[in-house]
């Protein structure tokens, strides 16, 4: 914005001309307030230039500026003058005069009228220059005389440039120069100039008016209030005009801008966005503007064009949409690759393509750029189907699902049976032909007829829904959900109601556990969340959160790092801080701030103690990997997103010691230990980066340089030494980019029989690479980089960095995690089982396979390293995996379930799920039409569960068995079964319980009328019922129908409608994603509370019915013991040993230390015998 001149400035110029390089030069009595600058200098190395006098003290004052005195001197004054000298014309030193003057070699002398003394002007001063000697002798030629210049062949109104030449004179010895210069010149004005100027006259070019007695006195403050040093000044106009650049403070001077409210003046400066300001109307001679510029936003993705599937012949539009600062200029399509012709298209943003033909099938992405980079959308797949062609294949996929126990198939010998499913695609469904980016009804494969079907099992049929045709539907409306805890890394202490900001805007908080749930917004493709801690405990943290595009939730654990305590520094001192948290190790680096580095918010120069801290994530701790922030990317010149290999974050806070006010730094140096890169390569490509919060991605702040530093007598090291400027951003990283990449494909499984089938999606999958020490040793020191995707339909594929040349150049650590459960790697140990792991040999044992505890059996099984080992193009069991080169990410993710793979599997409770209508709960598109469906309702799913304690001293199966009650289109049909083997309780040997679901009661898919579900549970053997929970059975009696229990081996129930709670024994949580749903219901269930969560089953609290089982074991085989005693039955693979005594829903070791807890029961209740 721009002021009018006041007192106030022009004692702030003054302060600020004081910090020039050679400072303020001021005479009072006689005496300077600096001594003759050649003092400084040995006179032997350096030389004063001739006097130079360009400019009278008339107008406003004598200015011996240095860009002028070169315009008509040239090389008469050296590169970088080291002093400079002022007298008079009648030789009186500059210090003698009484007069107030400005110096600085690199810009010159000035003295203005308007500070002098009442009715005195500036004396007409001459300057010279102290210069460096040419030490050498001259060896080059010498130049003639330059000719005279071309005549200008510049037409009114417009620019041109005109010549001059000179020849060589010595033929002995070759001269140093051109030959020839040119200089700009400008044509003769044009007739008719229409401008007419309020203020001052028109230019010769007739664009702008010019006011010679009005000068722009400027400040420029880059992002952060720092000084803005060569910040470029533009007068805008058809074709902008340099003015000026801005000094080493960020001021500029432009002499003849008029003040007319009319003229516009462009600033502009490297990585910050330009500026424009209008110079206000004024009558003054003076204007001061005061101008604070904005870091460049960076090209960025904010929506990627969207697959789409149409008929030949059919219009289909792709949109990109790409924001930044400055806006993108320049838009490119591609088609597989190649780049489409503008001219024929005629896209910009959007490409429109019409009449769609056969070969047009494939991918699309855009490219945008402007003056600061590129970027590249993520492409998008075209389908096009022929006009008599089905949009879906009709026929259905093979879908095998586990049976009961008491079901096996003796045609297939197994027990599974093939209930068929629809593919997962996009499809055509009925369009019309308007132009959208976005379609406004989405349509894909789904079940077009089912039919039931009966299976034979031990005493009864089984009813079965099975898809036998498919067709193009409309999609399931879904929505995607990240939920999990935001915990300290070395703790695992909550940070507790901390805020959770995206795109600047605060949109959630965390609980009093540091639990979360998040809705994903529409249209989200990169979702960027920072973690915000109001206590000031841990560092501000920003992820890039997974989620899944399909609907659902997706579990995150955010790992924070706590923030260092802070050291007091004084501003006027050079301070360093050291980077690096190992033990026993040199610092990774350190932070020198020099003297009076630091700035208020508002520009101004800070003075006094300053609350330092800083805070380092160290990659050589590999714990420290989940706490690494974003996802290390960056967007390359070609648009390309690109990754990071990191050797260190660091997040800085600087804090005024008084008011606590934040404060900036300008001009720190970082040193990175050379020592401490161990990859030889690294070293040249090593540069500072900065997080941006918004779109999680690392921008470039600095490049390093190398630097040689004795350390002691003997001692050299060599540092690499870069610069940066703390400003807004306050997170940095030490990264280097790293080319060398492939893609490891990995699955993830309900259990361990490893079938197609049973995968499941939406698993995190988190690969850590390893970096190896000095000669590629297998063993590796620290991480570089941390990566995580989300297992889909056919697994995931792992971005991690490889070699060609060294099978161990490169390892990585690989884990999996679902809803905040650890699932299980293959084992390694006694022995390889390639067909277990999932990759034949040899390769496997040039990828040295192993799991966390191949080498010591009590450490968790949840993680397995490799040697990422580029895949031979030359040797064939390496060409299908589970590594593949980078450029083959389709082959991978495409990639058939036979081609080698990586496994985890889920660590199953003792439980069977069965539903006659089939459903992946992790893909909430298989949902059905269908009143027999257990979920009634897509992204509104209901879990209930009741808990029952088992008087036995064996564990015991019990089923819940499901069945519409109420509603005329379901009464006496099965809507499925629940099996679930109690656990037993930690203190009371004799004592179990079992937390089981039961279908819940309410509304059915066509919200006509609700459906009181009945529901049985049947304890496995010789059991009675001792009691039900007195408020479950007044509940059930004030609800009829109320059902007789006359048979006290089992409980039937008309299943409540309202959720109830723990007081009833009944847990019910209604949420977007089913196994969301069902963790949150389970998690109070083990608890015995309506509000809590446990791991651990507390078999007294919390109770709905009591059974006692007789003592005798019981004869009769569980599900359970079927499929370990009769592995010829079960399909594929073989249970898990050990599994009999489970005593919780996670991992064991959370049992066991957790073996003290209440036994207090605030809720209890009288219980009545049936």
């Amino acid at each position: 914005m721009a002021y009018p001149l006041t007192w106030g400035f022009l004692l702030l110029l003054c302060e600020i001309t004081a910090t020039f390089t050679q400072g303020l030069s001021r005479a009072d009595n006689g005496r300077s307030v600096r001594n003759d600058p050649a003092v400084f200098y040995n006179e032997d190395n350096y030389e004063w230039t001739t006097w130079f006098n360009v400019d009278h003290p008339g107008g406003k004052g004598d200015y011996e500026q240095l860009d002028a005195i070169r315009f008509y001197y040239r090389a008469r004054v050296c590169e970088s003058p080291r002093a400079l000298d002022a007298r008079t014309t009648d030789w009186i030193p500059a210090r003698s005069t009484g007069e107030r003057v400005h110096t600085d070699p690199a810009l010159g002398f000035w003295c203005v009228n308007a500070e002098q003394p009442a009715g005195k002007n500036c004396s007409n001063y001459a300057v010279r220059f102290l210069c460096p000697k040419d030490k050498q002798p001259e060896t080059h030629g010498a130049w003639g005389q330059w000719s005279d210049w071309s005549l200008c062949p510049a037409q009114c109104g417009q620019v041109a440039v005109q010549v001059r030449t000179r020849t060589c004179k010595t033929k002995s010895r070759p001269c140093i120069g051109q030959t020839m210069e040119g200089r700009q010149c400008k044509g003769p004005l044009c007739p008719g100039c229409a401008l007419k100027c309020a203020r001052g006259s028109v230019n010769a070019e007739c664009d702008a008016c010019t006011c010679p007695d009005h000068t722009i006195l400027g400040s420029v403050r880059s992002a952060g209030s720092l000084p803005a040093p060569g910040a470029v000044v533009l007068l805008q106009g058809t074709s902008d005009k340099l003015l000026t650049l801005t000094d080493h403070n960020g001021h500029f001077r432009a002499p003849g801008v008029c003040p007319d409210g009319n003229t516009t003046l462009k600033i502009k400066m490297q990585n910050h966005t330009p500026q424009k300001v209008i110079v206000p109307l004024s009558t003054e001679q003076t204007t001061v503007l005061h101008v604070k510029l904005e870091r460049a936003k960076k090209l960025y993705v904010q929506k990627n064009p969207e697959s789409k599937a149409r008929r030949e012949g059919q219009t289909a539009a792709f949109c990109c949409k790409i924001t930044g600062s400055p806006e993108p200029d320049n838009y490119q399509w591609f088609h597989n690759g190649s780049l489409l012709e503008r001219s024929k298209f005629q896209y910009d943003e959007t490409l429109v393509l019409r009449n769609l033909q056969m070969d047009q099938a494939g991918e699309y992405y855009c490219r945008a750029s402007n003056e600061n980079g590129a970027i590249k959308s993520k492409p998008a797949t075209l389908t096009v189907i022929g006009q008599d062609e089905a949009s879906c294949n009709p026929t259905p996929e093979t879908n095998m699902i586990r049976l009961p126990h008491d079901c096996f198939q003796n045609q297939t010998n197994s027990f599974y049976y093939d209930v068929g499913k629809c593919p997962v695609q996009t499809c055509t469904g009925k369009l019309d032909n308007g132009i959208r980016c976005k379609d406004s009804i989405s349509f894909c494969c789904g079940v077009s007829k089912m039919e039931e079907r009966h299976i034979t099992c031990q005493g009864y049929q089984l009813p079965t829904m099975v898809v036998t045709q498919c067709g193009c539907k409309k999609c399931v409306d879904t929505k995607a959900v990240v939920r999990g805890r935001a915990i300290a890394a070395d703790t695992g202490e909550p940070m507790r109601f901390g805020h959770i900001y995206m795109d600047g805007a605060r949109i959630s908080r965390t609980g009093y556990k540091g639990t979360f749930s998040i809705q994903v917004p529409t249209d989200t493709e990169r979702l960027v969340l920072t973690f915000v801690d109001n206590m000031q405990k841990f560092v501000n943290t920003t992820k890039v959160l997974l989620f899944n595009p399909k609907g659902g939730a997706v579990y995150h654990e955010i790992k924070l790092l706590r923030k260092k305590p802070p050291v007091t520094i004084r501003s006027t001192e050079t301070n360093k801080l050291e980077l690096g948290e190992v033990v026993g190790e040199e610092p990774m680096a350190e932070i020198e701030i020099p003297p009076n580095a630091f700035y208020r918010e508002n520009g101004e120069v800070f003075v006094g103690d300053v609350q330092a801290s800083v805070t380092f994530l160290d990659p050589r701790d590999v714990s420290t990997a989940a706490a690494a922030q974003s996802d290390l990317n960056f967007v390359g010149a070609e648009g390309d997103t690109l990754p990071l290999r990191t050797y260190g974050m660091f997040s800085v806070d600087f804090r005024d010691k008084e008011s606590s006010e934040s404060l900036n730094a300008g001009e720190v140096k970082v040193r990175l230990d050379a020592a401490q890169v161990k990859m030889s390569e690294h070293l040249k490509a090593m540069k500072l980066w900065s997080l941006n919060p918004e779109t999680g991605l690392w921008e470039e702040e600095g490049q390093f340089q190398m630097e040689k530093k004795r350390r002691g007598k003997r001692e050299e090291r060599t540092f690499l030494v870069g610069n940066m400027e703390i400003r807004e951003r306050r997170l940095f990283n030490l990264d280097v980019p790293e080319n060398r990449r492939c893609y490891v494909k990995v699955r993830a499984f309900r259990s361990e029989r490893f079938l197609p089938s049973e995968q499941v999606e939406g698993v995190v999958v988190s690969l850590i690479n390893m970096e190896p020490k000095a000669g590629y040793s297998s063993n590796p020191r620290s991480w570089g980089r941390f990566d995580s995707v989300i297992t889909g339909n056919n697994g995931a594929c792992l971005p991690a960095f490889c070699d060609e040349q060294k099978a161990d150049a490169y390892s990585a650590y690989v884990l999996a995690n679902l809803g905040g459960e650890e699932l299980e790697a293959v084992a390694s140990a006694p022995k390889l089982n390639p067909n277990s792991i999932g990759v034949p040999q040899p390769y496997l044992n040039k990828l040295n396979y192993r799991r966390t505890d191949h080498d010591d059996s009590r450490i968790k099984k949840t993680a397995f390293s490799i040697n990422v080992a580029k895949p031979s193009p030359n040797t064939a069991e390496e060409a299908n995996g589970p590594i593949y080169p980078f450029e083959k990410l389709k082959e991978c993710e495409e990639a058939p379930f036979s081609a080698p793979h990586f496994r985890f599997s889920r660590v199953e409770g003792d439980r069977y799920d069965y539903n006659t209508v089939p459903f992946n709960e992790d893909d909430p598109m298989s949902w059905t039409e269908d009143y027999l469906s257990w979920w009634p309702k897509p992204m509104e799913y209901r879990a209930c569960y009741i808990k029952v304690k088992i008087n036995s001293p064996h564990e015991i199966n019990v089923r819940s068995s499901n069945m519409g009650g109420t509603h005329p289109k379901t009464v006496g049909q099965l809507y499925g079964l629940r099996d679930t083997r109690s656990i037993r309780d930690m203190d009371q040997s004799s004592v179990s319980a079992v937390c089981l679901e039961f279908k819940c009661s309410g509304m059915l898919y066509d919200q006509d009328r609700v459906d009181r579900t009945l529901v049985k549970v049947i304890p496995q053997g010789s059991c009675k019922r001792d009691s039900v929970n007195s408020m479950l059975q007044e509940y059930l009696a004030n609800h009829i129908p109320l059902l007789v229990n006359n048979d006290t081996n089992e409980f039937t129930m008309m299943a409540p409608l309202d959720p109830l709670g723990h007081n009833y024994g009944i847990y019910t949580v209604t949420d977007q994603d089913p196994r969301t749903a069902k963790e949150i219901a389970l998690g109070r269930c083990f608890d015995g509370t309506s509000d809590g969560t446990s791991r651990v089953m507390k078999s007294n609290e919390g109770v709905a019915l009591t059974f006692t089982c007789g003592d005798k074991e019981v004869t009769r085989e569980s599900v359970f013991q079927q499929l370990q005693n009769a592995p010829g039955r079960a399909a594929a693979g073989s249970s898990r040993p050990g599994r009999g005594n489970r005593r919780q829903r996670g991992d064991s070791a959370a049992l066991r230390s957790s073996r003290r807890r209440s036994t207090r029961n605030p809720n209890k209740r009288t219980q009545t015998t049936r």
